[in-house]
């Protein structure tokens, strides 16, 4: 309504531009040879016998004249009616003529030729012409213009479905990791590509088919395989597409997504993201009756109207299925549904053959073990691997992908970036040194904790000064053993601080959030307190659309509150004398990987487990073909290269690591303690 008010006043301002432009002509031609002075003054001219001789065109008006006191000057003047003129000047001039016969008034009266009187006409007939051109112009792009509002609001009922081109066709052999789901959908095909043999049998095959699953497990990818092994036209749309600002316009759409389905039949319908239409009707923020409840009641009309072997199978994805509407889950709409998980270990292998089909690989990559140490990757997470892996290897000028590539991609793919070129103090290196160090060695020490992969004081990612990373076991579920022993791993930072350090700062901020956070799980989610009982005080799936904790309401009282709050403090006490009691009686082992990591900024899962054991770094290869020429400690340990130095053969007691301290950052007085420190634990 708007634009059409806006392109009507347009109109109107584009119309008077060449009416005033025709008025305006009128008034320069009416002047145009003229003078300035008014018609009765001319007159007047004539009247006191002022005017010696004059001429007159009778087509046009033009006047010329001369006066007697202005012989020699010859004046133009336009009449604005010749025959009102004469009337005027005729008695004034035959008066004068008998009065004065010696010297009359001369006079000439002449009549235009027909191409003068053209010629006068011409900027009258371009104006009017070319307004009346511009004004059509005009009306013209207003009617254009009305049109397209018209076409696209009338458009806007219209679905536009993307469907696959042969060049992105995809079969089941691109889809790996899934068997199972897979061995679901060739139902589907079968249907697509026979349906009368079920037809002959009295059986119905599934309208709809939800696949439900985390971000990046292949949802998509698998409806894209059914279609591509059926031959079937495939419409995918997200449920996004189907809500606009107009009301009504995702049922007009809805209506002619099935529309466009049943002409194609047999077809695949895929609505990926269905959450975003399909939520609880009823509920959340806005009204009951607002534009995605038309819509989703329009979804289920059309899933339980069309006929029940039209050929028109529905697939949906979904991450959250726990915020569909129950109508939409029940038999006759989404009569399956398909759970596409997380990999396991074959699965894994599986996805990274078909992912490194087209990438060369070195003799030294083993897919089975990459799969191995990659726990909890999906599909995605395992091609975005291969792929930076393949970068990193461009960037090296290299010819084909090497284990060192995709050591590296999985630690990038993991921790973020690695910032080589950020400095920082030594006081901070250390630091981060033995904080990093405390979380290895307490986890070192536990015995249902997962071993340490790889430790690092690099920074990398969103402001991480450092980390330590650790190789998941493949397990289904955690036991309240495996979460205590994760708190005092999570606390090794902090409680290495203050031992090594006589100091704690905040790099322990994140640690402690997270063991806070498991402590309240073990607490009020999974009932593992002795004192509260197997009592679940969590409710997760209230306010389905106001997010986690958004209005999120306690369904017990305070009295519990407190108690629940009682149980975290003393689970977070245990798990920091825990954790307190491992690395003071171990500090000779923090002391020797935190200088470790302060001389070599990185240590791998092969070194850190070398040092734990032997108090040495493993030799390499080169190291076990040369002969033994390190020189030996002087001065009380310190080695006459003055660096950060581990002795890869030499260990004091078999326990002490023979370390330089020198330059290290630390005062007399720290080296005295570390080493009373280092011979107590003895």
């Amino acid at each position: 309504m708007n634009n059409m008010s806006k392109n009507w006043k347009s109109a109107i301002f584009y119309i008077l531009i060449p009416v005033l432009l025709v008025v305006f002509a009128f008034m320069i031609a009416n002047q145009q040879n003229g003078t300035e002075m008014k018609y009765s003054q001319i007159v007047n001219l004539f009247k006191t016998d002022q005017v010696a001789e004059f001429e007159l065109d009778l087509t046009s008006g033009a006047l010329t004249y001369k006066t007697f006191d202005k012989p020699e000057e010859e004046q133009e003047y336009k009449v604005p009616s010749v025959t009102y003129f004469l009337d005027d000047i005729r008695d004034s001039i035959d008066e004068y003529n008998e009065a004065h016969p010696d010297s009359q008034i001369v006079y000439n009266y002449k009549q235009s030729s027909s191409r003068n009187w053209l010629f006068n006409l011409l900027p009258y007939v371009l104006i009017i012409v070319g307004g009346s051109l511009l004004v059509w112009f005009m009306m013209k792009k207003m009617g254009d213009t009305m049109n397209n509002e018209t076409n696209r609001t009338l458009g806007f009922g219209r679905v536009k479905t993307k469907s696959v081109e042969n060049k992105d066709k995809k079969t089941f052999a691109d889809v790996a990791g899934c068997d199972e789901e897979k061995a679901e959908l060739e139902e589907l095909v079968e249907f697509l590509k026979d349906p009368q043999k079920f037809t002959d049998l009295g059986a119905r095959i599934p309208k709809g088919v939800l696949l439900v699953g985390p971000p990046g497990t292949g949802k998509t990818l698998l409806a894209k395989a059914v279609a591509g092994e059926a031959n079937a036209p495939f419409l995918s749309i997200s449920g996004s597409d189907f809500v606009e600002m107009y009301v009504g316009v995702g049922a007009s759409r809805v209506r002619d997504l099935f529309s466009q389905a049943i002409k194609k039949a047999p077809a695949i319908v895929f609505i990926d993201e269905i959450d975003a239409v399909g939520r609880h009707r009823g509920a959340g923020t806005g009204g009951g009756n607002d534009e995605r409840e038309q819509t989703l009641n329009q979804l289920l009309v059309e899933m339980d109207g069309f006929g029940t072997n039209s050929g028109v199978i529905v697939i949906a994805a979904t991450n959250r299925p726990d915020v569909l509407d129950p109508a939409l889950l029940r038999p006759g709409r989404f009569d399956r549904q398909i759970t596409v998980n997380r990999p396991d270990t074959q699965g894994r292998e599986d996805i990274l053959k078909v992912h490194s089909r087209n990438k060369p690989l070195g003799p030294d990559v083993n897919l089975k073990e990459i799969a191995q140490l990659t726990i909890g990757f999906t599909g995605a997470d395992l091609e975005n691997l291969l792929n930076e892996a393949a970068l990193l290897a461009a960037r090296r000028h290299k010819k084909a992908i090497t284990n060192a590539e995709i050591q590296d991609a999985t630690t990038r793919v993991e921790m973020g970036t690695e910032k080589k070129s950020h400095k920082y103090s030594e006081k901070a290196k250390k630091l981060t040194a033995y904080h990093e160090a405390g979380h290895a060695v307490a986890s070192f020490y536990l015995e249902n904790h997962d071993p340490v992969k790889e430790i690092s004081i690099i920074p990398r990612g969103m402001g991480a000064g450092g980390y330590t990373m650790y190789q998941p076991q493949e397990e289904n579920y955690t036991s309240k053993s495996e979460m205590l022993d994760s708190l005092v791993s999570m606390m090794g930072g902090r409680v290495a601080e203050a031992i090594a350090l006589d100091d704690i700062s905040t790099g322990a901020s994140n640690d402690l959030q997270r063991a806070t956070q498991i402590c309240r799980d073990m607490v009020a989610k999974y009932g593992m307190s002795e004192e509260l009982g197997p009592v679940v005080y969590t409710d997760e799936n209230n306010e389905v659309f106001l997010g986690k904790d958004y209005g999120h309401v306690n369904n017990y009282s305070e009295e519990t509150s407190a108690r629940i709050d009682e149980q975290i403090e003393k689970l977070m006490r245990q798990a920091y004398d825990r954790t307190y009691s491992i690395l003071k009686e171990h500090y000779d082992k923090l002391d020797l990987v935190a200088k470790t990591l302060m001389a070599r900024e990185k240590i791998n899962a092969e070194e850190f487990d070398a040092l734990m054991k032997t108090g040495k770094l493993p030799e390499t290869e080169t190291e076990k073909s040369e002969p033994d020429t390190n020189e030996q400690p002087v001065n009380g340990g310190e080695t006459a290269e003055e660096t950060y130095s581990v002795s890869e053969t030499q260990v004091s007691d078999g326990a002490d690591s023979v370390v330089s301290l020198s330059d290290s950052g630390l005062s007399d007085t720290d080296k005295k303690e570390a080493s009373e420190d280092g011979s107590d634990n003895n």
